[in-house]
């Protein structure tokens, strides 16, 4: 029997493990639901779907993920409250049915276990996902992306350290994933840090975990990702924003294959298949002196670099029908094509933001569209700026001005060029994101206010 578990908090991906380890049951993780696609089309369609829908995901987005990924066999779907209005977009599903979440690990056990064996395999449509993919939900088929499909290919078989470089938005994290799902540990977690989004301080307790009354607040003992990717494989991306003595203390994890937890004095041993992830070049981040060069060569054992959409325009018409497809199923809409003109004009775009960017603007003109064929108009009358990023124009900081206007303008007027790429714009200006994010907020600048830099 397969399973396949999506849970972004790993809890039901432990107890599903446990149960396999003590059963035939075979299980495929998904750290998301919109990794769905990609593990089916790695493992097979599944006899039941787990899904832990957690706080930040919502009963309507769990149902719509559903529905694009084409499944349509057997769903167990564990919910906060079954009492809450929204899940009944999650009952409405052909075989659907939602239990309410147990408040400990040994109830979860029973749940599941009960739940796994109540009824026999379910008969699972043979319908392909309604998304073209490439390779392993990757679109194109350009010169560059099949010569990326063959390295990913190659290294996927083994169990190398691989560093993915590669501007913001090209789709490092699918990579990644890509890895994960065509390699020899597929069926076991595949867990992702990114070091953009956890506070300095907290980092250490991300990456070994703590102990019980390690630091003030910590209550109970938390498990880090080394020790959640097990087995399987840690992703890290961003890596290049750690501190110092984290990469530290990362490098003696990957040398050492154990760890102590922030508070503890036990070592831990760990088995885990490092792919981490940049938009910044490493090997010039350790002649500038802020990245160790013996981690560079712990963690860049395989390089693979990303084309940036700009250098493989052919891919855009597919990508375009791709992003037309899921968001006209998402939103219920009647388009199946692009106007002629408009597809040209989209092929010619510089794009800075890459795929992410694309993809947005691809959701944003489908929302606005009225008619079963994606018009010029749809496209590009509601944000022109968003991919035509205005030149910086001289003689704007006039003599005299506090240096703190003068930044504030030199940021937004990044952004701006940048398409409002937060982490493309803070590698333009030769800082960390979260520097940026720190200025921004000091700035009060806001997602609306960014494109006021052209004045």
């Amino acid at each position: 029997m397969l399973v396949t578990v999506v849970d972004e908090t790993v809890l039901v991906t432990q107890a599903a493990h446990r149960l396999s380890l003590s059963s035939d049951m075979k299980t495929a993780f998904a750290g998301s639901l919109s990794e769905l696609s990609l593990v089916f089309e790695a493992n097979g369609q599944p006899d039941l779907l787990l899904v832990n829908v957690t706080g930040g995901t919502n009963c309507y987005e769990t149902a719509a993920h559903i529905r694009r990924s084409g499944y349509r066999g057997r769903v167990l779907a564990l919910v906060d409250d079954l009492s809450a209005p929204d899940v009944r977009h999650l009952t409405q599903l052909r075989g659907v049915q939602c239990l309410a979440r147990p408040g400990s690990p040994n109830e979860l056990d029973d749940v599941l276990r009960r739940a796994i064996h109540s009824a026999p395999a379910v008969a699972v449509s043979a319908e392909p996902a309604a998304a073209p993919t490439a390779f392993h939900g990757i679109v194109g088929r350009s010169a560059k992306l099949l010569d990326l499909f063959s390295r990913i290919e190659k290294v996927a078989a083994g169990d190398a350290n691989v560093c993915i470089c590669g501007e913001s938005g090209t789709g490092k994290e699918l990579i990644a994933r890509a890895i994960h799902y065509a390699s020899p540990r597929r069926d076991r977690p595949l867990i992702t840090l990114d070091c953009t989004t956890i506070p300095e301080g907290l980092m250490e307790s991300h990456l070994l975990g703590h102990v019980k009354g390690a630091f003030t607040g910590a209550v109970e003992q938390r498990e880090g990702v080394f020790s959640l990717a097990h087995t399987g494989t840690l992703f890290i991306d961003e890596l290049c924003e750690l501190g110092a003595p984290l990469q530290s203390k990362l490098l003696r994890v990957i040398q050492n294959r154990e760890f102590v937890r922030v508070g503890g004095s036990k070592p831990i041993r760990t088995d885990v298949r490092l792919i981490t992830a940049t938009n910044k070049d490493p090997k010039g981040e350790v002649e500038r002196g802020t990245f160790r060069e013996d981690l560079y060569y712990r963690i860049a054992v395989f390089m693979i670099n990303v084309p940036p959409l700009r250098e493989r325009r052919e891919d855009i018409p597919l990508l375009v029908e791709h992003f037309l497809a899921k968001f006209a199923r998402g939103y219920n809409k009647p388009l199946g094509d692009v106007e002629g003109r408009a597809l040209k004009r989209l092929t010619a775009l510089p794009w800075p933001g890459n795929i992410r960017q694309l993809e947005n603007f691809i959701e944003q003109a489908v929302v606005l569209a009225e008619g079963d064929v994606l018009t010029e108009r749809d496209l590009f009358s509601h944000d022109p700026a968003t991919v035509a990023p205005a030149p910086v124009l001289s003689g704007s900081y006039e003599p005299g001005m506090p240096l703190r206007e003068v930044e504030r303008r030199h940021i937004l007027r990044t952004l701006q060029k940048v398409g409002g790429n937060r982490t493309e714009a803070a590698r333009q200006l030769q800082i960390s994101v979260r520097c940026l994010q720190y200025k921004l907020k000091e700035y009060q600048v806001g997602p609306t206010t960014s494109h006021e830099a052209a004045r």
